[in-house]
C-alpha cells in the first residue's frame, strides 16, 4: 500500500506539467515496489530453484 508522504515526494519530483497518466503509471509502479518489498520482508518469497522449475512449465 502506498502512502500520502510518498504520493506527495513523487508529486514533487513531477515537472509542473504532466499528463494523469504519467502519475498513475507511477504511482502503480510504486506500489507495485513497496508490495514487493513487504512481501520480501514477510518471507513470501520463492528460491530461484521453484522459479526456474515455474518458467519451464510455461513453455512445455
Amino acid at each position: 500500500m502506498i502512502t500520502k508522504t510518498k504520493v506527495k515526494e513523487t508529486l514533487e519530483k513531477f515537472p509542473e506539467e504532466f499528463s494523469i497518466d504519467e502519475l498513475v503509471e507511477k504511482l502503480i509502479i510504486i506500489d507495485k515496489v513497496e508490495r514487493a518489498r513487504q512481501q520480501s520482508r514477510n518471507g513470501e518469497v520463492i528460491s530461484e530453484e521453484e522459479l526456474d522449475a515455474d518458467v519451464e512449465k510455461w513453455f512445455e
